[in-house]
């Protein structure tokens, strides 16, 4: 995946150096992996079980619509205390969320329902809450806090992308270092011998979506940090892009293995991607298309591959029959 990621760069750095390696560029990359990268974290974590999680975005998008809302009523009263409120309006919207995350965990770990058929009926849902709350308009206004906050940097890095790091990080510990990793990973390995081994399925299902929630939640204060506005279409093609990163992290869409390090290297592989197509004047539709060619091609890969790991190998007689003659 590393070696992916320094490919594409060389590639488009040789396509068009004075526009791909300029520093607003290189910063814009930066910009954009943080909000992207942590979807794709939540849609790994869902993959993970063996399920999949299509709400991410319409959740981010609801969080930073609420963080709006409630900042701009209060603003409209007494600026100064919307300010101060900032931490309060902050966890409303990441409560949102994981409330979101909630009511996929019912329909999928309490209900039975599909998840792609669960996170598909919520994601309208969710996004149609949004359109009926914006009236389908943009909302503008955020705490300042958050916008200087999303404008900062560390040691001239994205102060967004230290963020993303740091959830990564967070997730990987998780992943490998829980109890509820441990399950989540065997869950979607093996369902059955998962039950069978004493693990209670719909509580790690129901844990595995309240984090994609909280996840989608931090999304979209990312969203609100790094532009003051929201709608309830934001980020559209975000639902495929995080599947693809995911994918092409390694992650089985069947459950059971996933790499945390691989989603980071996926998704700044999407970006160089798609800020070289940028770079060379290629529109955004033939983007689109290349994340469709990735996807499939990637699905082909481990499919051939899991196919040759399947292939019995040839008996012991037969080879020494093969070699005698």
């Amino acid at each position: 995946m590393l070696l992916l990621v320094v490919a594409a760069f060389a590639l488009f750095t040789v396509l068009n150096p004075a526009v791909f390696l300029g520093p607003i560029n290189l910063q814009n990359i930066a910009l954009a992996s943080p909000e992207v990268g942590v979807l794709a974290l939540a849609m790994m974590l869902a993959m993970l079980t063996g399920g999949i999680d299509l709400s991410l975005v319409s959740i981010a998008n609801l969080t930073a619509i609420t963080m709006s809302t409630l900042y701009t009523a209060i603003a409209a009263g007494d600026p100064a205390r919307a300010e101060q409120l900032f931490p309060v309006i902050l966890l409303v919207g990441v409560a949102v969320g994981v409330l979101g995350g909630f009511l996929n965990g019912v329909l999928v770990a309490w209900v039975g329902i599909t998840p792609i058929l669960a996170t598909l009926g919520t994601m309208q849902i969710y996004n149609g809450i949004a359109v009926a709350w914006t009236g389908g308009k943009t909302l503008y206004g955020a705490p300042a806090g958050l916008t200087a906050f999303g404008q900062s940097t560390v040691g001239g890095i994205p102060t967004l992308f230290v963020v993303f790091i740091l959830v990564a990080l967070a997730i990987g510990l998780l992943v490998n270092r829980t109890p509820l990793g441990l399950k989540v990973t065997l869950q979607g390995a093996n369902p059955m011998a998962a039950r069978f081994s004493g693990i209670n399925s719909s509580r790690v299902l129901m844990s595995t979506y309240l984090t994609t929630g909280l996840l989608g939640g931090i999304a979209g204060v990312l969203f609100l940090a790094r532009n003051p506005t929201a709608s309830a279409d934001y980020g559209a093609s975000y639902v495929l892009l995080v599947v693809v990163i995911a994918v092409l992290a390694g992650t089985n869409p069947n459950g059971g293995f996933a790499t945390v390090l691989g989603v980071v290297l996926a998704t700044l592989t999407l970006q160089i991607v798609q800020s070289g197509f940028t770079a060379v004047r290629l529109s955004a539709f033939e983007y689109a298309m290349a994340q469709g060619v990735i996807l499939v091609a990637v699905m082909v890969f481990d499919q051939v591959k899991w196919r040759r790991r399947r292939r019995p190998a040839p008996p012991v007689g037969a080879v020494s029959a093969t070699t005698t003659a």
